[in-house]
């Protein structure tokens, strides 16, 4: 591995960082139709893929120049007896405990019902700033008629319809008044690659920082939730130079304690998808940790999916081995590559930070990860490269119309993201771009990292 070097424990955030917006509310009040609209797209909340489901409860948004990431919780119904109901009230109340601005949103067309006091009440004991929204307010009858929200005792509520967009200009104002400032940009050595090491809790996320470090800088404990604090941690050794970002803040210790084995322990694994989402924005690599004792987990798939869509390099590793025999560690590594198998590109490690067994291929596969992430492919070798991937497979004919290939280049690095100037851009087949960007691996590796291909026409000339 390398003889180690003193590490020093770097600012949190010392790049910045996006705000969390979480968007709560009972059932049946819109949420979702206003996520939508605010990140001016539209989002499946559940997306089926082969041996995997990825809930998409996350945005990249902005507004007036500021950026954010929107959070949608599900309805928040506290009084109901159903198992999955209590579940989201958990994940609700996670979210108040991590996001930076809540957006409380009631159904303007009804009276207030217990669920919305149950809601305010809740949001009263947190110090998040709240903007409340009468939502399906779509002509002036409906903002007059939801006026009557304020016997909940709020001091202002919003009138919107999210649905027709109607007050969401004035919806985006209040958010981007209430967002916390921009945090200070530290000057530190950009070039060292910042590696974020997420997973669910008891992952091993800390055990392998102290492992890799040589000391117990983090605290350790078998009780999910235990890290308290976001440390940055700078790690040399003789071949690399490593910024660790130990996924953190999770819940207080005490709190963890108390409410151990109780009905909101999906809470806790909520956080850990905040907090990964924190980390993501200010990595260059992301280390996913999985209990490799418990098994991979939608909740392991959800981050992998959140890492590849911010184009984040992505290695995998496979924690407690120790605790494995031959078969089952064989099993456990299939079953890995089965359920992530979205993510073929990111390397499967098994390892242990208990004993270290596996920690020289984790770092190994992180420097892999990151050349490749940061991997630029001259104009003319790419080009040579796409005239052999033309002579022996050209893009199929879509719509009667031949589609043609004029040239391609390499735009951006971190992801590595290639452009292609092609006659019909929206007549390229989805399995046509596949078929590329697999042959982008074949010919230049890219292992451990996303690739982006684009397709414009000569007349774009974004």
């Amino acid at each position: 591995m390398g003889k180690k070097r003193r590490g020093a424990p770097l600012p949190a955030g010392a790049d910045g960082g996006k705000p969390l917006v979480a968007i709560v509310g009972r059932p049946n009040v819109g949420k979702s139709t206003l996520f939508n609209k605010l990140a001016r797209r539209t989002i499946a909340i559940v997306e089926d893929m082969p041996g995997v489901t990825r809930d998409r409860h996350y945005a990249d948004s902005f507004a007036l120049g500021r950026e954010f990431v929107l959070v949608d919780t599900g309805g928040f119904d506290p009084g109901s007896d159903d198992p999955m109901t209590e579940g989201i009230a958990a994940n609700v109340r996670a979210a108040l405990e991590e996001c930076d601005l809540v957006i409380c949103v009631f159904d303007g067309t009804s009276p207030a019902l217990q669920a919305d006091r149950e809601a305010v009440h809740l949001l009263r004991q947190t110090d998040r700033p709240v903007i409340f929204v009468a939502n399906k307010a779509d002509g002036k009858k409906q903002a007059q008629e939801s006026m009557g929200l304020y016997e909940l005792g709020v001091d202002d509520i919003l009138p919107v319809s999210a649905l027709h967009s109607r007050g969401l200009g004035q919806l985006e104002e209040r958010i981007v008044k209430a967002l916390p400032e921009p945090r200070p940009v530290v000057e530190v050595d950009l070039k060292i690659p910042r590696v974020a090491i997420v997973g669910r809790p008891n992952a091993g996320k800390s055990s392998l920082v102290n492992r890799l470090m040589g000391a117990q800088k983090q605290l350790v404990d078998d009780r999910p939730g235990t890290t308290v604090d976001s440390v940055d941690t700078l790690y040399e050794d003789d071949d690399r130079r490593l910024i660790l970002i130990d996924t953190a803040g999770m819940r207080r210790k005490t709190k963890v304690a108390k409410d151990a084995g109780k009905k909101d322990a999906p809470a806790v694994e909520q956080l850990s998808v905040y907090q990964s989402i924190k980390a993501m924005q200010r990595s260059h690599v992301t280390v996913l940790m999985i209990d490799g004792a418990d098994g991979v987990s939608e909740q392991d798939a959800k981050i992998a999916g959140l890492a590849d869509d911010r184009g984040r390099a992505l290695v995998i590793g496979l924690n407690k081995i120790d605790l494995m025999k031959g078969d089952e560690r064989k099993k456990a590594i299939e079953r890995t590559r089965e359920i992530l198998a979205f993510v073929p590109w990111a390397r499967v490690v098994p390892m242990s930070a208990k004993n270290g067994r596996g920690t020289r291929k984790l770092l190994e596969a992180i420097d892999e990860a990151v050349t490749s992430h940061r991997q630029r492919i001259p104009t003319a070798e790419v080009n040579r490269f796409f005239e052999e991937v033309l002579e022996r497979h050209p893009p199929p004919t879509m719509k009667n119309r031949a589609v043609r290939l004029y040239y391609v280049t390499q735009a951006e690095v971190a992801p590595p993201t290639f452009v292609a100037v092609t006659n019909a851009p929206d007549h390229i087949h989805f399995s046509y771009q596949r078929y590329v960007i697999n042959q982008l691996r074949e010919r230049f590796g890219f292992d451990g990292s996303p690739i982006r291909m684009r397709y414009r026409s000569k007349k774009d000339r974004r």
